[in-house]
């Protein structure tokens, strides 16, 4: 009950946390109605960076979803260019997190880290179409069982400014496993090949636990 009321935060959060509690302290000297308001954005900073336990299927016939937030787009689409991928159809999912959501990202399924590569960007609103390929934003080229590739993209959205990556290239990661977050509102693409989309538009996910998609 204490770890939902309280949840742990993630390390990026810390000194979010203190920017905020000393702007909320200096607010309060001039108003207290101002410190108020300052109280209340420190809340809701340390609820932005949560970083909860999940508990994935842990099934290589499944994958999950990479983040919290909603459905906005479930289509047929060529791969990323960015990855050679241009030539190639695949089913790609996006999942919209607004400030409000989660926003550590996971590994959609067991597997090998092939491949990671940054691309620095603009910072359009990360609900449209053109912020998957303008916007900043961070591929990951994951290797399954079945030696298929399965593609996660971190797209830094409106107000974000910074994405943040936990793994490495060749690294071996279980099903749910954290990648990175990305700081104050974003996007998550995942494109596959060999799996039937299980979700719909408009509905809610939560990283490292939805079905997205079923061979």
């Amino acid at each position: 009950m204490i770890s939902k009321v309280f949840p742990k935060i993630h390390a990026e959060g810390y000194k979010f946390l203190v920017i905020f509690g000393i702007a909320t302290l200096v607010l309060y000297f001039f108003s207290s109605f101002l410190g108020l308001i300052g109280l209340v954005l420190t809340i809701w900073c340390y609820y932005f960076f949560r970083d909860p336990e999940r508990q994935s299927i842990n099934s290589e016939d499944y994958l999950v979803s990479p983040a919290d937030g909603e459905i906005i787009k479930v289509e047929e689409v060529n791969g990323p260019k960015e990855l050679g991928l241009e030539n190639k159809k695949m089913t790609k999912i996006s999942v919209f997190m607004n400030v409000f959501d989660c926003h550590v990202n996971r590994s959609p399924c067991s597997g090998s880290i092939s491949e990671i590569n940054y691309f620095a960007g603009k910072f359009i609103n990360a609900s449209m179409d053109k912020a998957s390929e303008d916007n900043e934003r961070c591929y990951y080229k994951i290797k399954n069982s079945f030696d298929e590739d399965i593609i996660v993209v971190q797209i830094a959205g409106l107000i974000a400014r910074r994405i943040v990556t936990e793994c490495s290239k060749d690294d071996v990661i279980q099903q749910g496993s954290r990648i990175g977050m990305i700081r104050f509102g974003s996007r998550a693409d995942i494109y596959f090949e060999n799996y039937k989309p299980l979700v719909k538009l408009e509905q809610k996910s939560i990283a490292g636990e939805t079905l997205l998609a079923k061979r």
